[in-house]
């Protein structure tokens, strides 16, 4: 299975160190030919509207939009989770978007910089999970199709619709494997069975 990371800013090499763990050979992303091929993809965290602004400048935005709307399994995380939103409460009037998600979320929802947390989290269809939260956002809305996986509060964090995947928080900065297993192993494979 080859799974790209979208590498134009965030924490790539957490993110391939954790796919490689769960048996995937694990791709950065840079250009649009780097999408060829890819069983899935994984949006890290980041800087959302940086990221955005990235996407365009590198023309990467609509051939990511085509891909993930025509079934590419996508996970993103905390930057990653606002890129894959319907909608996005307190961004920027020039935030791109990829969207497919059917959420509303709220950027830096928990709080700034120093607001930042770990917390142990069960996942439906996970386990126990070890999340780091960093200017992480939260779910303010979810639509009927999307599957809520796990909470803070009653704030979703967690959330699955389909062939995307998305969490406020960042598995990979613990050495945690189960949510890049959970995406390899489910999501991405279940593409390639079919």
């Amino acid at each position: 299975m080859r799974v790209g990371v979208l590498a134009l800013q965030g924490d790539v090499r957490e993110h391939v160190r954790a796919l490689e763990g769960a048996g995937a050979s694990a791709v950065p992303v840079k250009r649009v030919s780097d999408l060829d091929d890819l069983d899935g993809i994984v949006l890290p965290g980041g800087e959302s509207t940086t990221m955005g602004k990235l996407l365009t400048l590198f023309d990467l935005l609509e051939p990511l939009q085509a891909r993930i709307s025509g079934g590419l399994p996508t996970y993103g995380t905390c930057a990653g989770m606002i890129l894959l939103a319907s909608e996005v409460l307190d961004g920027r009037s020039d935030q791109r978007l990829i969207g497919g998600l059917d959420i509303t979320v709220r950027r830096n929802a928990f709080g700034s910089q120093v607001h930042s947390f770990e917390q142990d989290l069960t996942v439906e269809g996970v386990g126990e999970v070890h999340g780091v939260f960093i200017r992480a956002p939260w779910v303010e809305r979810a639509g009927s199709s999307v599957d809520v996986l796990a909470s803070v509060g009653e704030h979703p964090v967690a959330v699955r619709q389909g062939h995307l995947l998305a969490t406020s928080f960042h598995p990979e900065l613990t050495g945690e494997g189960r949510m890049h297993e959970f995406f390899v192993n489910t999501l991405v494979a279940k593409r390639e069975d079919s």
